[in-house]
């Protein structure tokens, strides 16, 4: 197979999420050929808008295609992605990938014995900035990477209070699995994902669970506190075996403005971008001619990361070769930072990384 066109494509999960993919599938001329859901009123819905068969079993799903984008909940990534990758399928599996770290190494180790790939789903890694950043990074423009400060805070943005999303037991944590997740491994990606040495993090629950959580819009309905067991906001600092480190700021709700930014800390040279609107600046000094400072802004066409991410995937499936970025084993490693800072929130202490959890080469 050379196109990637010619790809066949089932999506598992067609609440919001798989439908956005479905309609970037769609759009690029991918052929979507079915879907797989286990409530019947999401299946009506997709067959409906779509015009494509869809099924509650996933085997059956599974007999009529080359690949699959998973976006179910957190805690059902195990099933329906073990499964594929038994079956040799490649996979595009929604971040995190999964909702536990014991999950997590099931789904890596299916996709190490199996004829497919699986790739994860962190989007963010295909904006344009950030292909500016890490082709600057590996030109050696700024020199040794030493520190990135990674935020992702919302002001109010508790996604759907009584949901899957404010359940420990189905998404595996709160705003760190699931914004947080992101901000860490677009900070790892710019370190170009060096070994971890040290996690340490704490995790806090102070406005999902009161009675008066007042906001202006909500991603789903607010069905109360009383369905909230997860943490609303996670402060974390990782140290690296190279004397890298990150500093991580995660909030679905927080009484302070909205923040996207990173900035990435050069022995020759600094960035600042924003995860939100792509604005980048380069920051540099040198002494020649005189001594001064020079601000550069980046400017980029405008992307749609997912698509770009999915023409990725769809590529290394049509190649028959797994992708070298948004790897299983990437996904891994962040999965173990994750729980890593939830392990030294709920002990106090500092986590000391294992000697096995380091990243892929």
């Amino acid at each position: 197979m050379n196109d990637p066109r010619d790809v066949s494509v089932g999506v598992i999960g067609l609440g919001n999420i798989g439908r956005y993919h479905a309609d970037r599938l769609r759009n690029y001329g991918a052929e979507l050929v079915g879907g797989m859901d286990v409530l019947p009123e999401a299946r009506e819905r997709f067959e409906r808008d779509y015009g494509v068969a869809t099924y509650e079993d996933h085997e059956e799903l599974y007999s009529s295609v080359d690949a699959l984008v998973i976006t179910t909940p957190n805690k059902f990534h195990e099933e329906y992605a073990v499964s594929a990758l038994e079956a040799d399928l490649s996979v595009l599996l929604e971040k995190p990938l999964a909702h536990s770290v014991e999950s997590a190494e099931r789904i890596a180790s299916a996709a190490r014995n199996s004829e497919g790939f699986c790739m994860v789903g962190f989007h963010n890694r295909y904006l344009p900035s950030i292909e500016v950043l890490t082709n600057e990074r590996d030109r050696g423009r700024f020199g040794e990477l030493t520190h990135v400060e990674a935020n992702y805070v919302r002001r109010r943005g508790i996604p759907g209070r009584g949901s899957w999303f404010t359940s420990r037991e189905i998404a595996g944590g709160g705003a760190m699995i699931d914004i947080g997740v992101h901000a860490l491994d677009l900070a790892l990606h710019v370190l170009d994902f060096p070994d971890i040495t040290e996690v340490s993090g704490v995790a806090r629950s102070e406005f999902g669970t009161r009675e008066d959580y007042t906001y202006l819009q909500m991603w789903g309905e607010d069905a109360g506190h009383e369905r909230f067991d997860v943490e609303d906001s996670v402060s974390a600092f990782i140290r690296c075996a190279g004397g890298q480190t990150i500093s991580l700021e995660v909030a679905w709700a927080a009484n302070r403005p909205a923040d996207n930014e990173f900035v990435v800390h050069g022995t020759d040279a600094g960035a600042r971008f924003d995860r939100g609107d792509g604005e980048m600046t380069l920051y540099e000094t040198s002494a020649d001619g005189s001594a001064h400072f020079s601000d550069t802004e980046v400017r980029t066409r405008e992307r749609d990361a997912h698509a770009a991410e999915q023409e990725t995937f769809l590529q290394a499936v049509a190649a028959g070769e797994a992708p070298d970025q948004n790897t299983v084993e990437q996904g891994l490693l962040v999965q173990r930072v994750i729980d890593a800072i939830y392990r030294s929130s709920e002990q106090g202490r500092s986590i000391r990384f294992e000697e096995e959890w380091v990243a892929a080469e």
